[in-house]
């Protein structure tokens, strides 16, 4: 099984799900509240009552706010997400958070079922802790890989390898919250940054295995082409990557996403998806880049008549 011959294969297709993914991203990510601040109001309404989204957004318009989303969910349930104008006082933000003024409105009893408030600043605190977060970690994976690979040459390839692999992992999350905001609604918020942080910590173990095995097989295997060595070793590798994720992971997952109710729905399918695309970048991105590397690849790729990326 040729792997490696096929890299750049890999390499297209994972280009032509990250860039429209990031694109959309760069226009802006629908962030919920945890990042942005603001209310999160969960209210329910007894059954018969005609009560629309656009309803609520008129009356709260009414109220000087202008950023209400309403989602209908699953359990029948309305979920409002707003900002109180910084002029509002506790006395103001009472009826609305206590239920009294939809109650008011439209005749009816209404209870609330979850109510969240979170400030701006602790929103941005959040974020930049996060980031930070990652920094350090794949700075540590850098020094972690290079110590335990010294051995080897170039041994800070391999960690920065993992990291670029790190990295394809992230913009597939991203680009996945990008594309679902757009099309199911989806928020950035404290899950959706949960699940990015696990999907980082098993992507970079899935590289690590990958690249123990190529630097077992480099002692064993002396006279070996370095890219035979490579892809020998990811097809070593390959059945304990499938089955792992598939058995232990993915499996669960899919459950989740399927019976585990509408508040984990979106949790689950990104991690479904992100601990899917760790295990594909360790054996068709990580280690692909480790033999374009090796190979110096990038001298040939703008070259009329010269060697193919195979053949270099």
């Amino acid at each position: 099984m040729n792997i490696l011959g096929k890299r750049y294969i890999f390499f297209a297709i994972s280009l032509l799900i990250i860039i429209p993914g990031l694109i959309l991203a760069s226009l802006g990510l629908p962030l919920s509240i945890d990042f942005t601040g603001g209310v999160l109001m969960e209210v329910q309404f007894p059954t018969g009552t005609d009560v629309q989204p656009a309803d609520i957004i008129t009356l709260f318009n009414g109220q000087d706010i202008r950023d209400t989303q309403v989602i209908t969910t699953e359990s029948e349930t309305l979920q409002l997400r707003f900002s109180f104008p910084e002029s509002y006082t506790d006395e103001q933000k009472a009826p609305i958070t206590s239920g009294s003024l939809l109650a008011e409105e439209f005749g009816a009893e209404v209870t609330v079922v979850r109510l969240e408030e979170v400030g701006a600043t602790i929103g941005e605190e959040v974020a930049g802790r996060a980031a930070a977060a990652v920094g350090i970690a794949a700075l540590v994976v850098i020094i972690y890989i290079y110590l335990a690979f010294r051995s080897l040459p170039h041994a800070l390839r391999y960690g920065l390898c993992a990291i670029i692999a790190m990295g394809h992992d992230v913009a597939i999350v991203l680009s996945l919250g990008a594309i679902g905001g757009r099309l199911f609604n989806w928020q950035v918020d404290s899950l959706f940054l949960t699940a990015l942080l696990t999907v980082i910590g098993f992507s970079v173990q899935d590289k690590i295995v990958v690249f123990d095995r190529i630097r077992e097989n480099s002692n064993i295997y002396k006279r070996l082409p370095f890219e035979t060595l490579v892809n020998h070793s990811i097809i070593q590798t390959l059945q304990r990557s499938i089955n792992t994720q598939l058995m232990t992971v993915e499996f669960m997952l899919l459950a989740l996403i399927l019976f585990g109710g509408v508040t984990l729905r979106e949790f689950a399918t990104v991690l479904l998806v992100g601990l899917f695309m760790g295990t594909y970048s360790s054996i068709f991105i990580a280690a692909p880049i480790l033999v374009v590397w090796e190979n110096k690849e990038w001298k040939n790729w703008f070259k009329r008549g010269g060697s193919t990326p195979a053949e270099a």
